[in-house]
């Protein structure tokens, strides 16, 4: 099968190649194809997969990888395709942050207003990478990790129906280690997981009918031990009942996390311009110990992942777990949703799809975030339990800032922009979010001339 992974250049392209290496199906990815705008990138990352598929090995020969900066050449013929784009580059995350954090507001990539604006620079490239793969690849699936991942699965949706499919790691983990701290292997339980993405909570995991959350919360060292633990608290935890995505900590805790944002010397964003510039220019000058050099970036950035989440009240910063230090996810989830398609192979996956009713309160055509099985038709919906009010009446919030969203970028509506800046519970003016899309289109002009 023929895997196009777009974003080719990216740092986390070894993650998928990994999966991949450790794949030894009959039926499964031999040919790689990496696009990416950037060509000096595809050429390091080119080396760092030679590399890795030197120092891991497999059970099988790898796939073939080559590379192009030409979208139809490598879209043709595809099986597969892996949408990991960043649409602005770490330019446009910086912009995201600062934009957001220079007015008083929470200054992250995906969640609040720097998710607005990344979602209208990306939809329009989204939609003409879809239209592409229906002239091109019309049988292809689509597996979509470019952020704000649901709201782009939704985009896309428009033009390829339910063969785009998002996927996330941050469920997933919160499942496991909700699962290990009771004792259990995750494949043991029955998830009840609903929201949309990166803004989910996990209300049930049952065992043989039961559900042994309540379990978890009422234990307070097991709880404390999570990392839901270390970043919402023990006690809120139990007020709510459930155990929120990581992300929700910018919703619950806004003010401490733009204070937690603004005290450090740089943003997330800068760290990694600062971070990837060192890395890709090394491999580019010497290609010795390539996949070695990546590995040790991996696991620093992994290290440092979310850190403003992870500052107490006396300033000290608690460590991740060595388990999410490691890191990965979403590439087993990409390998899995793969197999279960290509392969027949049932799994049960959380994955961003068509809710088609599966979270009541929310749109029927809306993506959500949900346990799915996924089989050779496709993935559908699990039954979920209702969202309490708090959580739908959030959700239903931020999904229809997503779709002003899309519309926005659509007809090239800045009035519908604006609105979707506005209507975002973590921006707290209309005046403000005015003045958050001139700030877009001063600093970022190219992505935001055609809103009009």
């Amino acid at each position: 099968m023929k895997l196009v992974i777009l974003g080719g250049g990216g740092f986390r392209v070894p993650l998928v190649h990994g999966a991949l290496l450790r794949d030894d199906a009959d039926r499964r990815v031999t040919e790689v194809v990496l696009h990416d705008t950037d060509h000096a990138r595809l050429d390091v990352m080119r080396m760092v997969l030679s590399a890795q598929a030197a120092d891991v090995g497999g059970p099988v020969a790898p796939p073939t990888v080559t590379a192009t900066t030409d979208l139809d050449t490598a879209l043709a013929g595809a099986d597969f395709v892996f949408s990991a784009m960043r649409v602005g580059g770490l330019e446009g995350r910086t912009a995201d942050e600062r934009i957001a954090l220079d007015l008083g507001l929470l200054g992250q990539e995906t969640t609040g207003p720097g998710g607005v604006g990344y979602g209208l620079r990306t939809v329009p490239v989204a939609l003409d990478v879809a239209r592409r793969i229906r002239r091109l690849a019309p049988d292809a699936w689509v597996i979509n990790f470019t952020n704000p991942a649901g709201l782009v699965t939704q985009a896309m949706q428009s033009v390829l129906g339910d063969r785009v499919v998002g996927i996330c790691d941050s469920p997933l983990g919160l499942a496991k280690r909700a699962a290990g701290a009771l004792g259990h292997d995750l494949d043991d339980l029955e998830i009840d997981y609903a929201g949309l993405n990166h803004l989910g909570w996990l209300t049930g995991l049952r065992r043989d009918g039961r559900d042994v959350l309540p379990d978890l919360l009422a234990d307070e060292t097991a709880l404390a031990a999570i990392e839901e633990g270390h970043l919402f608290g023990t006690d809120w935890l139990r007020t709510l009942g459930a155990l929120p995505n990581e992300y929700l900590y910018y919703y619950y805790f806004t003010r401490d996390a733009i204070a937690q944002i603004r005290s450090a010397p740089q943003t997330r964003g800068e760290y990694l311009v600062a971070q990837q510039a060192d890395f890709y220019s090394a491999v580019a000058a010497s290609h010795d110990d390539a996949w070695q050099r990546w590995d040790a970036v991996r696991r620093e950035r992994n290290a440092t992942y979310m850190q403003e989440t992870r500052e107490g009240d006396d300033g000290a910063s608690h460590e991740r777990a060595e388990a999410d230090v490691e890191g990965g996810g979403y590439e087993g989830v990409a390998l899995a949703l793969m197999a279960a398609i290509a392969r027949d192979e049932p799994a049960r996956l959380i994955l961003n799809v068509r809710g088609g009713g599966a979270v009541a309160g929310l749109p029927t055509d809306a993506v959500v975030e949900v346990p799915c099985r996924v089989d050779a038709a496709g993935p559908v919906p699990l039954p979920v339990s209702a969202l309490p009010g708090h959580a739908l009446g959030l959700a239903q919030q931020v999904k229809a800032v997503d779709e002003l969203v899309i519309r926005a970028a659509v007809e090239q509506s800045r009035s519908l922009a604006v609105e979707a800046f506005a209507l975002h519970p973590l921006v707290d003016s209309v005046t403000v979010a005015r003045e958050v899309m001139g700030a877009y289109e001063r600093r970022l002009p190219a992505f935001y001339c055609a809103l009009r």
